[in-house]
This record gives structure tokens, sequence and C-alpha cells, in this order.
């Protein structure tokens, strides 16, 4: 016999012996049902608001998010386009090394004022 087989024949045996009852007996077996019905809902109400309340939370947590994460795309665009600019100077840097360590100068090339322009034009160049 499965659960809704036992559950019909409990039923059945309840509401004949229902029909048995005095007035008096049947209504107080009413009033105690509409209670123990109304602290279910009560029981239930309290289920709803702790879910209502986790769910805040996780809308605020959210909000949060919402504020934090552009933020933080905004600091790690920062942080990549400063990186990418010292790489550059440092490239920059280890050409006009290179350079001056390949070619043939004048010890006085390196005294010159002008030796900064010239390494900078032959860059280029």
């Amino acid at each position: 016999m499965n659960e809704r087989q036992f559950g019909a024949k409990v039923r059945e045996a309840l509401e004949a012996s229902a029909s048995r009852l005095n007035p008096g007996t049947e209504q107080r077996l009413k009033a105690a049902r509409l209670r123990a019905l109304e602290r279910q809902r009560i029981e239930l109400s309290a289920v709803a608001a702790v879910g209502d309340a986790i769910i805040a939370r996780i809308s605020e947590r959210a909000g949060l998010w919402r504020l934090v994460l552009p933020f933080a795309i905004l600091l790690a665009g920062i942080a990549g386009v400063y990186g990418w600019q010292q790489s550059q100077r440092v490239s920059e840097i280890e050409e006009i090394d290179a350079q001056l360590l390949t070619d043939e100068l004048p010890i006085d090339a390196y005294l010159d004022r002008g030796f900064q322009r010239w390494l900078k034009q032959s860059g280029q160049e």
C-alpha cells in the first residue's frame, strides 16, 4: 500500500467517525483545526520573511558590486596603460643603450650637449 492509499483509508475512517460526533465536539475540532492552520500560516510567513531577508541581503551586495566592479575595471585599465607606458620607456632606453654600444663614437661625442638630440634623430631614421 502506498502513501496515497493509506491517506485515503485514514480519511475515510475519520469522516465515518466524525459523523457520529455530537455538534459541540465537532465545533471544537473545527476550531482546533483552524488554529492549527493559522499557526502553519504564521510559520510559513516566518519562513517567507527569512527568505525575503536573504534576498534583500543578496540584492544589497549586488548593489555594492554594481559600484565596485566598474571602479575595479577602471583601476585595472589605468594599471594596464601605466604598465604599457613603462614598457615603452624601457624599450626606448634599451634601444639607446644598444645604439651606444654598437656605434663607434669618439669619447667627445658623449660629452656633447647635442648628443641626446642626435640619438633621437638617428633613432627616428
